[in-house]
């Protein structure tokens, strides 16, 4: 593991059109790529952004098998790049909702990882008539997911995942020094939270934080925020884009992460031996 690699973030405008959304995916990926982007990720529900849960689950693909999945694995072929393929509905097995999954796909377009989203977007946005109930149609993952890369462990995480910072600690503890965020950020809410949330991850975990974003109006007049961003472990952005749909690319060391730890070892101070809970006392 070198441990130094350039990582790229692909910012779309996705839609309900499969094998539109997938040769935007492509074309992108290919000029983050001529920039020298090794690993690449792609931003949540990059291959469909349909007009709700519903006709999202309709499309759902068996594991390993469907043109999103097969269009994600051409890509990394393609352009021999390491591939976070954001997120695309995966049937289940066990329940008649399909997963969220992050699949990543090596260079050769061989898949070595696939995270199910943990937490699900239900909420209802404060002071707006604009709602989303996304475990209706969506089954919830089970467990965090790390993978090895030639550069280090990655931590796969998904758009609301963002919020809970117990998940990151989870995997920084596992070695994880770069933390994926494939996202599809509602416009209000990534206006308000979206760097400030990236930059806490970020600087809690001493660890990179790479995220790609979904921009723009989609069908269903949903609209997200974009700005897809790099994070250095010491909370610095990187990279930033903007509110159109594009990439950015930024060189990471992930010795640095290592280094930092031992002089800053936050991590090491976490008391796991009260399980982070520690004993609560309510006076009246």
């Amino acid at each position: 593991m070198t441990g130094k690699l350039v990582a790229g973030a692909i910012q779309l405008n996705s839609g309900d059109r499969v094998e539109e959304n997938l040769r935007h995916a492509g074309e992108l990926t290919a000029r983050a790529v001529e920039r020298g982007a090794q690993l690449v990720v792609l931003p949540e529900n990059f291959a469909l952004m349909a007009a709700s849960e519903r006709a999202r689950r309709d499309q759902a693909e068996d594991d390993g098998d469907g043109p999103m999945q097969a269009g994600a694995a051409a890509i990394a072929r393609r352009h021999g790049c390491w591939l976070v393929a954001g997120s695309l509905p995966i049937r289940r097995a066990d329940d008649p909702r399909p997963a969220s999954a992050c699949c990543v796909y090596d260079s050769d377009g061989r898949r070595v990882a696939r995270y199910d989203k943990l937490h699900l977007f239900d909420v209802s946005l404060p002071g707006l008539d604009e709602s989303y109930r996304e475990s209706a149609d969506t089954a919830p993952g089970r467990s965090a997911v790390a993978v090895d890369s030639p550069w280090g462990r990655l931590g796969l995480t998904i758009c609301y995942d963002l919020r809970f910072p117990e998940l990151y600690r989870q995997l920084a503890a596992l070695d994880v020094c770069l933390f994926v965020v494939p996202a599809a950020f509602t416009r209000p809410t990534g206006q308000s939270h979206w760097s400030v949330l990236l930059r806490a991850r970020a600087i809690e975990n001493l660890g990179y934080v790479v995220a790609a974003a979904q921009c723009g109006e989609h069908p269903g007049e949903r609209r997200t925020w974009g700005h897809s961003t790099v994070v250095g472990p010491w909370g610095e952005i990187l990279a930033e884009a903007g509110a159109e749909p594009g990439f950015v690319v930024a060189g990471l060391d992930l010795a640095r992460c290592e280094q930092l730890r031992k002089e800053f070892p936050t991590l090491a101070h976490s008391r796991y031996d009260i399980g982070n809970e520690p004993p609560v006392e309510v006076f009246d």
